[in-house]
């Protein structure tokens, strides 16, 4: 069952990502300017927003596992249309078709974890998730640039839709039925009323600005960095994607973060995070490869970290007040998604009129403003020492 999962949140996440790193050939193939290049993730991101809301109604309806099938079988052939769009309108279209089934499989699949697995193992099944969601983030940025060497876009695409396609085959035969669920229709209504809500309370309402502002200084540091690393004084080429290699050092922070919340509190350590995140987009702006590796891999340790923990810290405090864990969970994943999206287009029509110390001023202003909602957070919750519960997923 682990397994399965796991193999399913890889193939997820690499998909949705793999992009990335390819903007630059997605200028050269499409005709477009690097700003537009963003679109190809931005627009993914955007629609995610949406299968969010339709995720949960689905899973109520039809079954966990019979959503996740959906997810990647569907995200797979929806990728392999991408592969041979015939023009840049054709692409966008089929990467936000993409976003709307790629956001049905984690929804599913923590439902699933929550109602098949005994109540002691929830924490081993979830860390094992989302290791498997961890390096599908990774695989998606570090597999694209070798492939694209060798084969082109075409080729790239087509091999990330078949991972999803292959996860999607895993699932269906190992991935045991569900033995608790019972079907329940879910009104999308209540759903939409629930997440709209949710923000007013003034905690969850910080913890979401900071989902999003961390969100956007993360995507948008690596969106501009594709630009950057084949611009002089880099002028990488396609090895430019090696600098992704920076991306595992991230895998670990959840665990390591969240020791030290157990330890000090998840206010201070939230606010630890986004004080690396800061450090991190500052030190991107030497130009040197060593520093921006550097960077980047602190970036991403303080990002995953920060997103762990906040997520985590929205559930707790919706469960403190009776706010509803699924809606405040789905108010704070749509402010983080949209952070992705404005910040992560932003960022590469900076690149392109002002060059790299516009990136820094976007991504150091919106990190500056993570640690400030989060020190506001903190401030105005009453119970800053709880149990941590369970990992949220890392997308």
């Amino acid at each position: 069952m682990i397994v399965a999962l796991m193999a399913g949140g890889l193939a997820n996440f690499s998909l949705m990502y793999f992009v990335q790193p390819l903007l630059p050939l997605l200028v050269d193939v499409y005709g477009i300017t690097p700003a537009e290049s963003s679109l190809a993730l931005s627009v993914t991101t955007a629609t995610i927003t949406v299968g969010l809301l339709m995720a949960g109604p689905l899973a109520d309806r039809f079954g966990r596992v019979q959503v996740m099938r959906a997810s990647l079988i569907a995200s797979g052939l929806f990728g392999l249309a991408a592969a041979f769009a015939p023009s840049w309108a054709a692409l966008l279209v089929l990467r936000g078709l993409l976003g709307i089934t790629l956001a049905w499989f984690p929804a599913a699949a923590l439902a699933y974890l929550r109602e098949e697995t005994p109540p002691g193992a929830h924490g081993r099944a979830n860390a094992a998730y989302i290791a498997g969601t961890a390096v599908g983030g990774a695989t998606g940025r570090l597999l694209p640039g070798p492939l694209a060497a060798l084969g082109g876009w075409v080729a790239t695409a087509t091999t990330m839709s078949l991972i999803t396609l292959a996860a999607g085959l895993a699932l269906w035969l190992l991935l045991p039925p569900s033995a608790t669920f019972q079907p329940r229709k879910a009104e999308l209504r209540e759903v939409l009323l629930g997440t709209i809500t949710a923000p007013f309370d003034q905690v969850l309402a910080w913890l979401c600005l900071a989902g999003f502002t961390s969100m956007g200084a993360f995507v948008a540091v690596y969106n501009a960095a594709a630009f950057r690393l084949q611009a002089p004084p880099f002028e990488l080429g396609h090895a430019a994607g090696w600098v992704y290699l920076a991306y595992p050092i991230g895998i670990a922070a959840p665990y390591v973060l969240r020791h030290l919340a157990e330890r000090d509190g998840r206010g201070h350590t939230t606010a630890l995070g986004a004080a690396l995140l800061i450090l991190g987009v500052a030190i991107t702006s030497i130009p040197t490869l060593a520093t921006m590796f550097g960077g980047l891999g602190l970036l991403t340790f303080a990002f995953l970290g920060v997103h762990s923990l906040l997520s985590g810290w929205v559930v707790d405090r919706a469960a403190r007040h009776n706010l509803g864990n699924a809606q405040a969970s789905s108010a704070y994943l749509l402010a983080y998604y949209l952070g992705s999206t404005v910040a992560g287009a932003l960022a590469t029509l900076t690149w392109q009129q002002v060059g790299w110390i516009g990136v820094e001023t976007l991504t150091l202003s919106l990190s500056s403003a993570t640690l400030a909602a989060v020190l506001l957070a903190s401030h105005f919750d009453r119970n800053p020492k709880v149990s941590l519960g369970q990992q949220p997923t890392l997308l």
